[in-house]
């Protein structure tokens, strides 16, 4: 197979605004040790990427200029001497933190998930962050049980969607918060509508909720805490809130420490904060694993992720601002090499 030398990448800067995202050249890297080079066919582009791009994002590690892109679906293209799975020609997905907005990039073979080459790479890159964050908040934080009754902050978004979507595969009563711009779309997803705007969570549901989903942590949590039930569980998961209004990372951080406090001193409720790395840190096998189960509800038609636009590298940084400014109702995703 031949494939250039060089390739275009998004650069960031600095950390800062869209407007730090610059498109270079830079040379395709060549595999080393256990390493495959795939040709990216999607990648997201989500709100994680803004927080990343602000410098807001607690994981990160690395410094600018750098390339962002948190995940993708691409295609091997090459692999390093000794790699016997994923081959050449197979489609892979693989959660990156940064790195994808590129049209090439190295991943490493053993933590890649095959993606069936009959899915559309745009939309089975939506499962990688947002649908595995759903999935494994569901079954492997919460441990949903069927019946139990649901209540999800920001139904809109993309995560929001997932939990919905697949809360009720799993049997359970849902509930959607989300503004009322947003209503009969949560409801064709298949929950109650609560407007997010006007709500009083803790009235919507007398005697509280099983389990209360929360990526906005307005108050501080405080909020959606009130509305969990004398058994039930807060599932935090993002703080999308904070960041929006510029909340210091100390004050962000005073909110960790107050669901830590629910949790040792709140009798039978409980409280957690999700983090995907972290628990692919943990668990790798259920990554690949749970993905796969994505991958095959995709494929059987069982989920149907939106894909609201399709963009190139030039349009990333307006898909930034119209992403931090919300409303979107499917994710936008970059075809780098479209």
């Amino acid at each position: 197979m031949i494939f250039p030398a060089q390739q275009r990448v998004l650069l960031l800067r600095k950390f800062g605004g869209p407007e730090e995202f610059t498109v270079v050249e830079r040379p395709v890297p060549e595999p080393g040790a256990g390493e495959v080079l795939v040709k990216v066919l999607a990648a997201s582009v989500q709100f994680t990427d803004i927080m990343l791009r602000k410098g807001q994002y607690p994981d990160l590690k690395e410094k600018p200029p750098l390339v962002l892109g948190y995940d993708l679906v691409g295609e091997v293209v090459k692999v390093c001497q000794g790699v016997t799975s994923p081959s050449v020609g197979q489609r892979v997905a693989d959660l990156t933190m940064t790195g994808s907005y590129a049209q090439y990039r190295l991943l490493k073979a053993d933590q890649v998930a095959i993606v069936d080459a009959e899915l559309d790479p745009a939309e089975a890159t939506t499962l990688v962050l947002s649908w595995m964050t759903a999935y494994q908040l569901l079954h492997r934080d919460a441990r949903v049980q069927k019946g139990q009754k649901l209540l999800v902050i920001g139904a809109a978004g993309a995560v929001g969607q997932a939990l919905v979507h697949l809360g009720k595969l799993a049997g359970c009563e849902l509930w959607g918060a989300a503004r009322a711009r947003h209503a009969d779309l949560v409801r064709a997803l298949g929950a109650i509508h609560v407007d997010s705007d006007q709500a009083d969570f803790e009235q919507v549901l007398p005697g509280g909720f099983d389990v209360v989903f929360d990526g906005i942590g307005e108050q501080g949590f405080s909020r959606t805490w009130r509305a969990v039930g004398p058994r039930g569980r807060l599932t935090a998961f993002g703080v999308s809130a904070g960041i929006q209004r510029n909340v210091s990372i100390a004050l962000v951080g005073l909110w960790f420490v107050k669901l830590w406090w629910w949790n040792m001193f709140s009798g039978a409720r409980s409280t957690s904060f999700f983090s995907i790395t972290s628990l692919r840190k943990k668990h790798p096998d259920w990554f690949v694993a749970d993905l796969g189960q994505l991958l095959g509800m995709l494929k059987r038609g069982e989920i149907k992720p939106r894909v609201a636009e399709r963009i190139a590298f030039d349009a990333v940084a307006d898909a930034h601002t119209r992403i931090e400014r919300g409303g979107l109702e499917g994710k936008i995703v970059l075809v780098p090499n479209g």
